[in-house]
Formats: structure tokens, C-alpha cells, sequence
């Protein structure tokens, strides 16, 4: 990674609620889905080109309507515990906001940064890390800011807003509503938000979250599929899987995409020897249970919602896209089957020994996540949407995280894999085949 040429941070403060919490939301308990989450931060930026309003004037306007945001997203204007946390303490501290100055343009940084250069654009380069930490405030140690801001003003007058969200007490789903309502608190001044947060008995699970693999020789690289080679894609897994018999007629670009990249990354670990993530190994997909329950939630409940479908490898015949897919959609359908959330967190289970099962599954598995239907392009301040939107590098290894284009006209997948890996999956021309 290369530093950013004359980043300055130029202020720090925290922003607290407008209003203070109600003494009987004081205390907001952390569900099953929570405790059991990964233990990071949540990292999306998001770049404006410059407008008529003065860079001081639109950061005035952030601030004041972050702090009217926080008054209905009040647990991120709280503190959790580091390790095992079980509950965020609603004190109104506020979310942490910082402002820095890039001497460079946003055109020429975004045309001649690599990606891992993005971290620099979060506060304390606070990305895919376990801890947000820096002495910043009291026991250090022991205290997580579950959110932090931090705006940078290019010299040109762009700007982008990065913002980091402890992943304990949301997911990607619910940072995505969170930028869009702070979008349109921050336009339309008293515009009416009504995050749903949901309200569990305190169960201490005393586990700290499961964990993705890192390595410090991961990369993360970009590729970029259009629809129109997405939607050959898709008819060459119908042609594929007509021809086995067991056709698949409604593939989904997610589906596809998935199929497509860990068949190339397993041929790459296969080639370079890679014991641990060749055949037989396996891919865990997140999915959003918001919309999959019979008593559907909706779009605004905040939190993590999410539930991990589990897909393994242990032959050649189980990579082609009929065995994988179908796997893939039966997997979906079961999540179909749960009532509401209250099922939901009835099936998951809190054993000592099966956590630490699903622990070994991650560990020699790889990992794909879609933020690609989430309004992250509609995210606008008061001047417009933005120009582009992404997520930090350095994310954990064997991973694939997809965002939809600037244009909505494909799929940004941000791959993640140790060096020897990429430059063999940069090479496969079956990939390249679908990329712009």
C-alpha cells in the first residue's frame, strides 16, 4: 500500500445524539445474530465530485444532521465491550468524526490509487480491523466506538464520506440504510426516519464471534461484470446444466458470479499446491433473511440479519454450476421455510462444540457476500448520488464481496486472495471472459 500524498487530518470530535436516549433504551441487548458476528468493521466510502456548496458548508450540514440521525440510530452513538460483548451501553457518547485534506484531486486519486489505498480514507485506516482502539477514549482496551466518520476534502472540492461500523451491532443490509437515511436527513433537514431495532432478552453467550481467515500476503483486487456478460453467463450455466440433466432455467446473477469465482479459485489454490483450500474444501454465502421469512422484516430492520448457507466441494463433479447452483437455491428455500425472526434465532445454535465446528468450516472455506442490492448508489447528501461507491482492501483472505456498479449496469467483486492465488485467478480466461 502507498501512502496518500499530503493526507492531514484537520479535526476530531464526536458527534453525539441531538436529542438523549430514553432511560428505557439505555441498554440495547445483542441477539444471537450479533454475538456470533464477525468481530470487525463494516467499511464503505463513498465519493462526491464537488458542487457549488463550499466543502465547509457541506461538512457543517453532515454533522448536524448525523447528530439528528444518531438520535434514532442510538446504539451507534453508544459503546459495546471489546471482547464477547453482549450489549451496547446507549450512553450518547457519540460516533466519532473526522475531517482530512488529500492534496490531489479526486479524479487523478481515484484513476492512480490501488485499491488498498482506500484504507487511508478511514478514520485511523479502520477497515476490516478487529478494534478501533487508538487512546482514544478512557479504557482503551475494553471499549468499542461502534461508529466512526471520516470525511476527506479533495482540492479539487470532491469529497468522500468513509464510514466504519462495528459489525456487532449491524450488517451490511443495515449500513446501507443507515448512509440512506442519513442521505436524506442531511437534504431534507426533518426528514422522518424510523429504523427498526429489535428488542431480545440479554442472552451472554460469551463467545466473541466467529472469524474469517487473514494472511499477510492477501490481496485485494477488483473485477467488474457487466450485466450483458453476466446474461451470458447465465446461458451458458442453462446450456451447461440442460445438457446434465438437471437444468437450472433461472439462475440469478449472484448465483452465477459466485459459481464462477470459487471455480477459479479453487483451480488457483489447486494449481499452487494449496492444500488447505483445494479440493475438498467449501464456500459460506451471508444472506439477508429479511425478505426470505414468511413473516418478512423490512428494509430498515437494523441489526445483523443474516444467516450463512454452508456449500462444500469434495469432488470435481460437485464444482459443475448444476451440483453447486442447485445446492445454492435448495439452501435459499430453507430460509423460505422460517416463520419470522423468532425461528430464525431458535435455529441457531449456541454449543460450545457446534460453534467451534462452524468455526473449522470457515477456517478451510471460502467466503462471498452481496451488497449488490442495497441503495448504496442512492445514497445523496444534497449533492446528488455519488460518483462511485466501495469498500476498504485488506479484507480477510478468500473472500469475495460484490457491490453493484456506479452505473447499476453490473457487479463490482472485490476478491480477496494470497498473492500466488490472484495472479493466477487475474490470468483464468474463463473469468476474464465475463469482465469489462
Amino acid at each position: 500500500m502507498t501512502m496518500i500524498s499530503n493526507l492531514t487530518i484537520i479535526s476530531k470530535e464526536f458527534i453525539k445524539p441531538s436529542s438523549p436516549t430514553p432511560t428505557h433504551l439505555k441498554t440495547y441487548n445483542l441477539s444471537l445474530f450479533d454475538q456470533i458476528s464477525i468481530p470487525t468493521f463494516i467499511p464503505i466510502v463513498l465519493f462526491y465530485p464537488n458542487t457549488a456548496r463550499s466543502s465547509h458548508d457541506k461538512t457543517l450540514d453532515l454533522k448536524k444532521s448525523l447528530s439528528k440521525t444518531l438520535t434514532k440510530y442510538y446504539p451507534f452513538a453508544g459503546r459495546h465491550a471489546k471482547i464477547a460483548p453482549n450489549y451496547v451501553d446507549c450512553n450518547d457518547h457519540g460516533a466519532e468524526f473526522l475531517e482530512a485534506t488529500i492534496d490531489s484531486t479526486l479524479t487523478d486519486f481515484l484513476q492512480n490509487s490501488q485499491h488498498e489505498d482506500f484504507d487511508q480514507l478511514f478514520p485511523y485506516n479502520q477497515v476490516w480491523t478487529t478494534s478501533n482502539n487508538h487512546g482514544r477514549e478512557g479504557k482503551s482496551d475494553e471499549v468499542i466506538i461502534p461508529l466512526a466518520v471520516q470525511v476527506n476534502h479533495f482540492k479539487c472540492g470532491g469529497m468522500a464520506v468513509a464510514t466504519s461500523l462495528s459489525h456487532k451491532v449491524a450488517d451490511g443490509g443495515s449500513i446501507s440504510q443507515f448512509l440512506y437515511d442519513w442521505g436524506k436527513m442531511t437534504k431534507y433537514d426533518e426528514f422522518s426516519i424510523d429504523p427498526k431495532f429489535l428488542y431480545v432478552p440479554n442472552i451472554n453467550l460469551n463467545f466473541d464471534g466467529l472469524t474469517l481467515p487473514t494472511s499477510k500476503d492477501t490481496v485485494t483486487k477488483s473485477f467488474i461484470f457487466p450485466n450483458s456478460k453476466i446474461n451470458d453467463l447465465k446461458l451458458k450455466v442453462q446450456a451447461m446444466t440442460a445438457e446434465s440433466g438437471q437444468p437450472i432455467t433461472d439462475p440469478t446473477r449472484v448465483e452465477v458470479l459466485c459459481w464462477l469465482l470459487y471455480k477459479s479459485a479453487v483451480a488457483a489454490a489447486t494449481t499452487n499446491n494449496n492444500s488447505r483450500f483445494s479440493i475438498p474444501t467449501g464456500i459460506n454465502h451471508a444472506v439477508s433473511i429479511r425478505n426470505k421469512m414468511i413473516e418478512a422484516l423490512p428494509n430498515n430492520s437494523i441489526g445483523n440479519r443474516y444467516m450463512i448457507m454452508k456449500m462444500f466441494t469434495n469432488n470435481q463433479s460437485e464444482m459443475k454450476p448444476e451440483a453447486f447452483i442447485n445446492d445454492f437455491k435448495k439452501q435459499k428455500m430453507e430460509f423460505c421455510s422460517l416463520r419470522n425472526i423468532e425461528t430464525a434465532l431458535g435455529s441457531l445454535s449456541t454449543s460450545e462444540s457446534d460453534l467451534k465446528e462452524t468455526q473449522g468450516i470457515i477456517d478451510a472455506a471460502y467466503f462471498c457476500s452481496s451488497l449488490s442490492r442495497y441503495p448504496i448508489y442512492d445514497v445523496d447528501f444534497g449533492w446528488g448520488t455519488p460518483l462511485k461507491a466501495t469498500v476498504a482492501g485488506g479484507m480477510m483472505t478468500n473472500c469475495f464481496l460484490m457491490i453493484s456498479t456506479p452505473d447499476q449496469d453490473g457487479i463490482e467483486v472485490f476478491v480477496s486472495l494470497e498473492k500466488q492465488e490472484m495472479a493466477i485467478v487475474q490470468t483464468d480466461p474463463e473469468l476474464l471472459a465475463y469482465c469489462r
